[in-house]
């Protein structure tokens, strides 16, 4: 668990200053709403992870598509990095207007980040998300 938990603060952080990501939902970055309640209630901030992309639902699942270490996969939670996109998953039925009044974004990605090398989870992101610039 410790290196799943370091691995998944050094993504956040990685990802919370890329330019594609709008938004990191994760209670280890200071800026995170529950930020200060999961300080005081959790040993540490856990490996998973949602971020919204500036980007459509056709040009996150393209770009997704390009992932070569993290896996897709609806299933979340293995020793393996896996990404969910949920507007072509697990909600691919949603029409736009289904998902604005289901609370998720077009761009809206869950990961939970596994145990590979932090830097190479990033790399791999990151060759992804500069597609989006």
């Amino acid at each position: 668990m410790e290196k799943h938990c370091a691995n998944a603060r050094r993504v956040a952080r990685f990802l919370h200053g890329h330019p594609a990501v709008d938004k990191v939902y994760y209670p280890g970055l200071e800026d995170f709403a529950g930020y200060e309640i999961a300080k005081k209630q959790m040993k540490d901030f856990g490996g998973m992870m949602s971020i919204e992309l500036k980007a459509s639902r056709g040009k996150v699942a393209s770009a997704l598509n390009k992932l070569q270490l993290c896996t897709i996969a609806v299933s979340l939670g293995d020793a393996e990095t896996l990404v969910e996109h949920a507007a072509t998953m697990t909600h691919s039925t949603y029409s736009a207007e289904e998902l604005k009044a289901a609370g998720i974004s077009e761009g809206l990605v869950r990961i939970s980040v596994g145990l590979e090398d932090a830097e190479d989870i990033i790399a791999d992101l990151k060759s992804v998300l500069d597609t989006l610039i």
